[in-house]
């Protein structure tokens, strides 16, 4: 750690950079990122880390989900706004499913770049660069439009800090106030199947702020009932963006990412001795490391000695990403590796990554059941290993769009993809989908309560 440097990445081999054709340019846009203000700041994320080492005793949950990749088209209050109120929608159901404090961290403000498992992609003939997300370059498929562009991370700097604008005004302006939560619903949710369930919770919460009002206890006066608590989130997948936002935190002395409170090395980006596990040595900010079934066991080990050789509670969130049928055979092997060294991590489930197929239509989706499957089994291989499930990562989005097949009483059929597919890159579930799922792990949080209580006696 005596050598590391927020540059030192840059001498260790690196996977998924973007080919800039014009070196000096992407250098002066790096050394200008420099110079602009931290989007978060290094106490932000040391609240954050002490949060999620709650979640890692048990203590709490984590709910951390957004976009697939954020781009510069859909960016506008009402899409922001939209997204935070479904959020809280299942921050809601999980409070009251799991009866302990959840974790609200989003895919937003700085989830721009994605990985891909190719450079290059051809259509009818022509071969160009692949998308990367718009901090990198154009979905468009024009040779113009393809070729890496420096000012696009001046781009989404500033799009960062528009959104984190809003979502801190949201947050503690009054919107997520308790005594409003049927002002979250928006219309199109109230033919779904998530619909009644979620107004029968939300009149409970009414009858309990009439009787703690009877108390005295108000929004005016008892802060957490108006405000709540919102991280961001993204995966730290261009490294030169993230070096020319690290800074130094004035009281500890530490080095942070500024870019976003948690950061996150992708499946392709986690190798031991690589550039990105490199960077993340370094900061202290939370970290994720997302576990693929190609991730091994002595990787994985390796992984937390490097990124968390004091293991510090809360410092690292293990988030896993099989696909259905394969969370049975992989999943115990890793958390048996981690049990076995002792390591405090927090044990997340990614039921988007590992169940993405392609429908006849062409369209790129993820069935509603799979994704709900690998929920179940990632709960159920921790409640017959005695450890805590504690938090789900998803791709979701406040708007009703169609790129998830199944779930609520309109199910989405392959036919219907067509009819609102607007993703940028990955599928996402819509607002009804993921007030599904929400309801879902609130019953899988509730029933590993008894199994750990249980064992903990015993």
């Amino acid at each position: 750690m005596s050598t590391w440097t927020p540059q030192s990445w840059r001498h260790k081999p690196i996977s998924q950079v973007p080919a800039y054709p014009d070196a000096e340019k992407l250098a002066a846009v790096e050394a200008q990122l420099a110079k602009f203000p931290p989007l978060v700041f290094a106490g932000e994320a040391r609240e954050l880390k002490t949060h999620l080492g709650e979640v890692a005793r048990g203590d709490a949950f984590l709910l951390q989900g957004g976009d697939c990749a954020e781009s510069f088209a859909e960016h506008g209050a009402d899409h922001i706004r939209d997204f935070f109120r479904v959020f809280l929608q299942m921050a809601v159901v999980l409070t009251h499913g799991a009866s302990k404090p959840v974790l609200k961290v989003g895919r937003i403000a700085g989830q721009f770049a994605k990985p891909r498992s190719s450079d290059t992609e051809t259509i009818d003939g022509v071969t160009l660069p692949s998308y990367r997300g718009d901090i990198i370059n154009d979905i468009a498929f024009t040779e113009a439009a393809r070729l890496p562009d420096p000012d696009r991370l001046l781009l989404a700097y500033r799009q960062s800090a528009a959104t984190l604008n809003l979502l801190r005004a949201f947050a503690s302006g009054g919107y997520a106030d308790l005594t409003r939560v049927h002002e979250w619903t928006m219309g199109f949710m109230k033919d779904t199947s998530a619909y009644p369930r979620f107004e029968e919770l939300a009149n409970k919460i009414d009858d309990a702020i009439d009787f703690m009002r009877a108390l005295g206890l108000t929004p005016d006066n008892t802060p957490s009932l108006r405000e709540t608590k919102f991280y961001t989130s993204h995966e730290a997948l261009l490294l030169g963006y993230e070096e020319a936002l690290t800074r130094r935190d004035s009281i500890t002395g530490d080095y942070y990412a500024t870019s976003g409170h948690m950061l996150w090395i992708g499946d392709r980006t986690r190798q031991p001795n690589a550039a990105h596990v490199e960077y993340f040595s370094g900061i202290k900010n939370p970290i994720g490391i997302k576990c693929g079934p190609s991730l091994s066991t002595d990787d994985l080990l390796k992984l937390l000695d490097k990124l968390n050789p004091g293991n510090e509670p809360g410092r690292i969130t293990l988030i896993g990403r099989f696909g259905a049928e394969k969370v049975e055979e992989h999943l115990p092997r890793l958390v048996e590796a981690v049990q076995t060294v002792g390591a405090t991590v927090v044990w997340c489930s990614d039921p988007m990554h590992g169940n993405t197929v392609k429908a006849s239509s062409g369209y790129k989706t993820r069935p509603f059941d799979r994704i709900m499957s690998e929920v179940q089994s990632f709960f159920a291989v921790h409640r017959a290993l005695g450890t805590y499930a504690g938090g789900i990562h998803i791709e979701m989005t406040g708007d009703d769009v169609t790129e998830c097949t199944g779930g609520g009483v309109a199910a989405i059929t392959e036919a219907g993809l067509q009819d609102r597919y607007h993703t940028y890159c990955d599928p996402r579930l819509n607002a009804s989908q993921a007030l599904e799922l929400a309801f879902l792990v609130a019953e899988e949080v509730r029933a590993q309560r008894p199994a750990r209580a249980i064992r903990a006696a015993e």
